[in-house]
């Protein structure tokens, strides 16, 4: 399960597409909108994509990590539009035999996403906004 939505991301249904008999250990990231970056006051997050890009681009991702760590699993989901304070912008599920190649599948997948997918940020602050960064 990889999506791309304006919905609230279900974390339900990502630990269930990675939840099989020989999952030892799922990990999950989930991000979260804060209320403060860079010393100002944050009033919420924008977020664009492209979507059927950045859905392709979970998906090789997910399936890379799938390739590495024999036995993992993976699920992810990104947020677009306006999120406000305390909201997941994205979710990461990885499940595998064992817990170490959880985590490890599950930072692989986080990091490359915000690297990699065609995800922008806007930052909507006390007296402003900006695009943060290249990435989610």
């Amino acid at each position: 399960m990889y999506l791309i939505t304006e919905q609230r991301l279900d974390l339900t249904a990502l630990l269930e597409a990675v939840s099989h008999p020989g999952a030892g250990g799922i990990a999950l990231f989930v991000g979260i909108v804060r209320d403060n970056n860079d010393g100002r006051q944050v009033h919420c997050l924008e977020y664009e994509a492209y979507d059927s890009a950045a859905e392709a681009s979970l998906r090789k991702i997910g399936g890379e990590a799938e390739a590495r760590w024999p036995g993992v699993r993976v699920a992810a989901g990104h947020r677009t539009g306006r999120l406000g304070i305390g909201e997941p912008s994205v979710i990461v599920a990885a499940s595998a035999p064992h817990r170490a190649e959880a985590f490890e599948a599950c930072r692989y997948v986080i990091d490359t996403l915000k690297a990699e997918t065609p995800i922008w940020k806007k930052e909507v602050f006390e007296g402003g906004e900006v695009w943060i960064g290249e990435g989610a």
